[in-house]
């Protein structure tokens, strides 16, 4: 195994090549899927305690923003984890329902739907085969779901599917050309980030293993469970434009989500965007053909 470290926000990610997975081998959705079900008790006790403080200080506050009026309209979540940004979209009015292919995301976002229920059906899925019959939703969302997908085109097709023509999918990635496969930041005396240090853009990696966990959670809370390991599965701006437009959509948007000054003083981790994005936020239209 070859292994290679960066660093995002306090953290640092430790990278490791798998060997056994050569150029144009994707690692098996139930490979993938195995690795996000062992992440998912510590996922899920680190990210509702508040330190996820990249989503909830930034990314998913820049989604929402970007995200249409959804009122009324019946929508999935691709990739939905526990469930936490799901419900974010049925409290604006949407019929949603949502799926993921790790089983204890899936049971604990159920446990939250019944606490307080939002309407959302939950279901153990893979976004690559999804069990839906075609044009039955109004809209999809992946927030940072379609990076760690094996095979993102297939992904994006079944998406556009499921879509009724004039839909709309809105994800969220890692910014391919700020995150690739190697990443440093760069920190003055003063431990305030100056520059972000890139490499390896054009390696797509199917299936490589990075290693790390919450850098916002104190240092005994990231001891009680073992650190996340996050299959990865690279692929450059250009690999993103060809996939979304061979699975049959047009982008219509874009937002690189930087965080403001009152922000990064209030969550010092997020401050690298304000150096380079971090995230890439689209969204594609399922275009009717008239």
């Amino acid at each position: 195994m070859k292994q290679s470290t960066r660093r995002i926000g306090q953290h640092t990610i430790s990278r490791i090549q798998n060997p056994t997975l050569k150029k144009g081998v994707f690692m098996l959705s139930s490979e993938v899927g195995a690795y996000w079900e062992k992440n998912a008790p510590a996922w899920i006790a680190l990210s509702r305690a508040g330190y996820d403080v990249y989503r909830d200080a930034l990314n998913t506050p820049a989604f929402l923003q970007m995200l249409p009026d959804v009122g009324g309209l019946k929508g999935i979540d691709l990739g939905c984890g526990e469930g936490t940004n799901t419900r974010q979209i049925a409290i604006r009015g949407a019929r949603m329902s949502a799926i993921d292919i790790a089983p204890s995301f899936i049971e604990a976002a159920r446990a939250a739907e019944r606490q307080d229920p939002q309407g959302v059906e939950y279901l153990i899925g893979n976004a690559a085969h999804l069990e839906f019959p075609d044009e039955c939703f109004d809209f999809a969302v992946a927030f940072m779901s379609f990076m760690d997908m094996p095979d993102q085109t297939k992904a994006l097709k079944e998406a556009h599917r499921v879509l009724v023509r004039g839909g709309f999918l809105q994800f969220s990635i890692l910014h391919p050309c700020f995150v690739p496969p190697k990443r440093r930041t760069l920190r003055n005396s003063e431990g305030e980030v100056y520059a972000i240090e890139v490499a390896d853009y054009f390696h797509r990696t199917n299936g490589d293993v990075e290693t790390w966990s919450f850098g916002a959670a104190p240092e005994e809370e990231r001891g009680r469970y073992a650190p996340f390991e996050v299959p990865r599965f690279h692929r450059t701006l250009s690999d993103w434009v060809g996939m979304i437009h061979e699975a049959g959509f047009q982008i219509e948007s874009l937002h690189e989500p930087v965080a403001d000054e009152e922000t990064a003083k209030k969550y010092p981790e997020v401050a690298d965007t304000r150096v380079t994005p971090l995230f890439l936020l689209l969204r594609v239209r399922k275009v009717s053909i008239t």
